[in-house]
């Protein structure tokens, strides 16, 4: 979940209007509303395409790529599917793209760890938490203002790939990791180029982009790039649409919502408790595409410092998305000056969320309920989630102290550093659109109990028909 888009100017308007498709939604008209605007990828008065869902993919700890006969996919795209599944394109020759995009698991990690590992030796962890690579066919370049698609909100930051954008596509965004040295330390360009002259498919990457494609080794990378990003739009795993809720919303047999999963719509949706939705937009969008969970926006919501990513224990390094250290094209012009891109991640979709195990660009919380009680009581009960300074803690927590948060020790006094992996001068960047409206602390949060066990409940309808829960849900709890 997420706010709000703030433009480099400072916050934008609160989104409202839109909501009266929510409202309808909760109405029982969404499937009709939904179906007119088409599929995940259509637009037109067609109804919402529900492709079969895909084969079993393998076990999560040694994924392998499902076997090529009777392919479908354009030979540049065959070539990316058996890159995705290659281990020997890294330099440790223990890490392919799958590695950390298991099909299993929704294109994203099959374990909880907040960054993983990776490098020449595996064993050099990674700055950011890795995101899924599912629904991201129609995801726009970056831009500075780019139009929100609720047709509400101004422009503001939007697009691109990774949590601060700085890839404009999917071949763009391969680049990254095949280079990094963290990740899968390939040493050049070059290198990747001659591992993959010397693999069983280099003649298919001939067939694929010609006899003569190895002779220039910077042309041979860029076509690879291109393969990696063929097989990410064509194959139909990566975008399947095979959750319960586009049963809902084509309206097909199995797609009938419980009340439990209608009410937790209506948290999404309601601009008073969750307002997912004001970021997480499931209406008609761009290109033609609906039901995203995603309106590609950037929002700075200072999620707390996670002191087990390596990096962080530089008390002097920040991570902040937009502004840098990564991306360098937004970078302040010197330390702490004024900069409105500064603490601003993607949005990301909210497909498959119940499935994940890490969230947040730093991973640093690892279930689906404790995210949401974040968003909840980030202001209200701040000492759940930052640390306390000064203060002296408790020799036994009182039997009311929750036990969710980050924070599980109970202080008297002191002062809770809220918005720690933020510097102070970027603090008046954070939305402050509801949930997050900066409301008083001790002072009631927007959601009830019952609202936070309603939206988790529709938030797994959002899941595709070949992953699995990362929490279960317990038996009868989504009902009624």
């Amino acid at each position: 979940m997420s706010e709000h888009r703030s433009g480099p100017k400072g916050p934008a308007v609160t989104r409202a209007g839109w909501l009266g498709l929510a409202t309808l939604a909760v109405a029982g008209v969404a499937g009709g509303v939904l179906m007119s605007c088409g599929g995940g990828g259509g637009g037109g008065s067609a109804a919402v395409a529900l492709p079969p869902a895909a084969a079993p993919a393998a076990p999560a700890n040694s994924p392998a790529a499902p076997a090529a006969a009777g392919s479908t996919l354009s030979l540049a795209a065959q070539v990316g599917q058996k890159m995705f599944f290659d281990k020997n394109l890294s330099g440790s020759g223990a890490m392919s793209c799958a590695s950390c995009h298991d099909p299993a698991h929704a294109h994203a990690p099959a374990n909880d760890l907040s960054v993983q590992l990776g490098g020449v030796h595996m064993d050099q962890a990674g700055l950011r938490a890795v995101p899924s690579l599912r629904y991201k066919d129609i995801t726009p370049a970056y831009a500075d203002l780019l139009d929100n698609p609720d047709g509400i909100s101004v422009p503001g930051p939007g697009g691109g790939f990774t949590w601060d954008g700085r890839a404009d596509t999917l071949a763009a965004q391969a680049r990254i990791p095949l280079l990094d040295p963290i990740e899968m330390a390939n040493a050049s360009s070059a290198d990747v180029v001659n591992k993959l002259k010397a693999a069983d498919y280099a003649p298919l990457m001939a067939k694929a982009f010609g006899e003569k494609v190895f002779d220039d080794s910077d042309a041979a990378f860029a076509k690879a790039l291109q393969a990696l990003q063929a097989y990410q739009l064509e194959d139909r795993s990566f975008h399947p649409y095979s959750s319960k809720f586009d049963l809902y919303a084509a309206n097909k047999i199995g797609g009938n919502l419980t009340p439990a999963e209608t009410r937790g719509l209506k948290v999404f949706t309601n601009p008073a408790t969750g307002n997912c939705a004001s970021c997480h937009y499931q209406g008609a969008g761009l290109n033609g595409s609906s039901a995203l969970f995603t309106d590609f926006s950037y929002e700075a919501i200072s999620v707390p410092r996670n002191a087990g990513i390596p990096a962080n224990n530089d008390l002097k390094y920040f991570d902040m998305g937009v502004c840098g250290p990564l991306r360098t094209d937004h970078a302040p012009a010197a330390p702490n000056a004024a900069n409105s891109f500064c603490g601003m991640f993607k949005a990301p979709t909210m497909r498959n969320v119940a499935t994940r195990q890490a969230f947040f660009h730093n991973g640093v919380m690892h279930s689906l309920e404790q995210v949401i009680r974040f968003y909840n009581t980030r202001d209200t009960q701040p000492e759940l989630w930052y640390p306390t300074v000064g203060g002296t803690p408790k020799a036994k927590n009182d039997p009311d102290f929750p036990t969710y948060g980050l924070v599980t020790t109970q202080y008297t006094g002191g002062k809770v550093q809220k918005y720690d992996d933020l510097p102070p001068a970027y603090a008046p960047n954070i939305d402050t659109q509801l949930p997050m409206d900066g409301r008083a602390a001790g002072t009631a949060p927007p959601m009830s109990e019952q609202d936070i066990a309603d939206l988790i409940c529709f938030l797994n309808t959002l899941s595709d028909a070949d992953t699995k829960p990362a929490t279960p849900v317990k038996p009868g709890a989504c009902v009624n």
